[in-house]
């Protein structure tokens, strides 16, 4: 606790916390208890004024039904952010995780209320969907009711969709909090650190720190490892049952559907970057040699370069530069971003009971998003707040559709965050002037993009083998899925890497795996897209911001395909995804 508060203050992070009143004064707010009666209320009004009658509705009764439904779950979606957001910095607090617990009850015997309304719709015919599609009053949720068409062949009856609903309360989402409830309270070493600050000590320039930070976490993944493997074949087999009832083709295709992305367009941005490994492992080979190191261990992958700057950057110099390099491209970007610093909209500092990472919460319309880092003071971390204050921009803009259409597709929910962090990396490199300290800043670029690019690709090669072994072969050992852990890792790293095999239980502390299954390419996904995207605006300059703001003011009210037409982008053209890839390899060959 001392060495926490002793870093917090270093950072001057220990006031940066989020300011969650803007949803509800607390879990005991009466607000609280008036929102939840409401949102049971008008499900049920909805089901009983519209249930069996969506056939025979004009095209002003299907909007205002559609807008009734949008309100609804904005309001749901207020209780659940306010909910997750108060428990995922104290998941150590019981108060909280049944407060959590409560509101997701609540959600899910909303929703099952409201599983006519997208069985209906699916059941309409053709004809008559298209037809009433046209009426210029339906414009607004146009793409919303053709796109939710989509999952027609994968529907159930209405009686297993509510049973679905209901169950899922004590399905995927429980064995989520009880991963997240694990690592709360897991503490690793004698010092007993959090995750964050072990993962931390990865990067420091000393081996035996290195060395040590990984014995310690591995360590702690080992004393839950009999909890985590359970949890891993739990939500695994509840995927490959799903995936059966719905009649999914493969392991990823329902989150292919959720990105409203064609199998084809996946399977070739997998492809496109697993032919280009050579770029990792040419890449170690250069750090071995940089490094003065006869062997590159697994632990020694984010050793800094000698060169690169290490100063340790207070929460103040960290926003000023984030900031700054947001202005340079846009004032309207900075102006967005800088209201989540002078509105309370953050949580930074690293405390117990807190889930190490960071992410951006979109929230509500009505309400703005919330962002949360575990900051250290890295240059690292200084990019993790930029990704992160990306995604906040974006779904500030988003918001503007209403609560439907802020919801983005995955794969472009990165855009933004992946932009900011090259921003942000631009203007650094500007402020260096010395070579040696640039050519390390463009090493830890590097194998950020790797990080993003090529370690992402690997991760969705385990799920592959992962789920596609539990189908196969059912219940995993933790033995096996170390072994597909090691072996896809091991074809990206090559002869380059030297991976222990202390190293092969490392997957079992990546949440995306859990929460939603098949994510991590929409990683790779945006960080190509945007590689093309910035090469795209240092041809075009000013002209190129209107149509960036309009891709992000866009959310998800039109397919990734129709929405990156401005630009001239076809996502099915392998050649796309290779001119992200050959600019990577140029980085490279500027450091070789």
């Amino acid at each position: 606790m001392t060495t926490e508060k002793s870093l917090n203050e270093t950072l001057k992070t220990v006031d940066i916390l989020w300011n969650l009143e803007d949803l509800y004064a607390g879990v005991d707010d009466e607000a609280v208890g008036e929102d939840s009666e409401w949102c049971k209320k008008e499900g049920a009004d909805i089901a009983d004024n519209y249930k069996e009658k969506l056939a025979s509705l004009s095209a002003e009764q299907l909007n205002t039904l559609v807008g009734r439904l949008e309100n609804l779950e904005s309001r749901l979606g207020k209780l659940a952010t306010f909910a997750f957001l108060n428990f995922t910095t104290q998941v150590d607090n019981a108060k909280a995780g049944a407060f959590y617990q409560q509101i997701r009850e609540l959600i899910s015997e909303v929703e099952t209320g409201l599983v006519f309304f997208e069985l209906e719709w699916n059941e309409l015919p053709a004809d008559h969907v298209e037809n009433i599609l046209q009426e210029n009053i339906l414009s607004h949720y146009r793409h919303y009711l053709r796109s939710m068409r989509r999952y027609r062949p994968h529907l159930l009856s209405e009686k297993e969709e509510k049973l679905l609903i209901e169950r899922k309360v004590v399905g995927r989402s429980s064995w989520n909090t009880l991963f997240e409830k694990v690592f709360g309270n897991l503490r690793f070493g004698e010092k007993k650190r959090t995750e964050e600050e072990v993962l931390t000590e990865l990067y420091s320039n000393s081996r035996e720190v290195r060395q040590q930070a990984a014995a310690e976490l591995t360590e702690g993944l080992r004393s839950q490892n009999h909890i985590l493997t359970h949890i891993y074949n739990t939500l695994a087999a509840e995927k490959m049952i799903t995936d059966r009832q719905r009649k999914y083709t493969s392991w990823v295709s329902s989150m292919n559907l959720e990105n409203q992305l064609h199998d084809s367009t996946v399977e070739s941005l997998v492809a496109a970057v697993t032919d280009r490994y050579d770029i990792v492992q040419r890449y170690y080979s250069v750090k071995k040699e940089l490094l003065g190191l006869q062997e590159l261990y697994d632990y020694d992958r984010y050793a800094p370069l000698p060169a690169l700057p290490t100063k340790q950057v207070d929460w103040q110099e960290s926003r000023s530069i984030v900031l700054d390099s947001f202005a340079d491209f846009s004032p309207q970007m900075a102006d967005t971003a800088r209201l989540f610093f002078e509105k309370n909209y953050i949580h930074a500092p690293v405390i117990p009971g807190k889930r190490g990472g960071a992410f951006a919460h979109p929230c509500v319309p009505e309400v703005h998003p919330y962002v949360m880092v575990n900051y250290t003071g890295s240059l690292r971390d200084i990019s993790t707040v930029a990704h992160e204050l990306g995604h906040g921009v974006h779904q500030v803009m988003a918001a503007e559709n209403g609560y439907f259409y802020s919801d983005t597709p995955l794969v472009l929910a990165e855009t933004a965050s992946v932009f900011a962090e090259l921003l942000v990396f631009r203007a650094q490199l500007e402020l260096l002037e010395n070579d040696a300290e640039k050519k390390a800043f463009i090493c830890q670029k590097l194998e950020s993009i790797f990080a993003t690019v090529f370690r992402q690709t690997a991760m969705n090669r385990f799920e592959e083998a992962m789920h596609q072994g539990r189908r196969e072969k059912g219940e995993l050992s933790n033995e096996q899925l170390s072994g597909f852990w090691l072996e896809t890792q091991r074809k990206m790293f090559g002869k380059s890497v030297t991976l222990t095999e202390d190293y092969g239980i490392w997957w079992s502390y990546i949440p995306h795996f859990l929460a939603t299954p098949g994510y991590v390419y929409s990683y790779a996904f945006g960080e190509l897209l945007v590689l093309a995207l910035y090469g795209i605006y240092e041809r075009e300059g000013a002209p190129f911001i209107e149509k960036y703001f309009d891709l992000l003011q866009a959310g998800g009210s039109d397919t990734p395909y129709n929405l990156l037409k401005p630009f001239g982008i076809d996502l099915n053209d392998k050649s796309f995804w290779n001119q992200g890839l050959n600019l990577i390899d140029s980085m490279l060959k500027e450091v070789e």
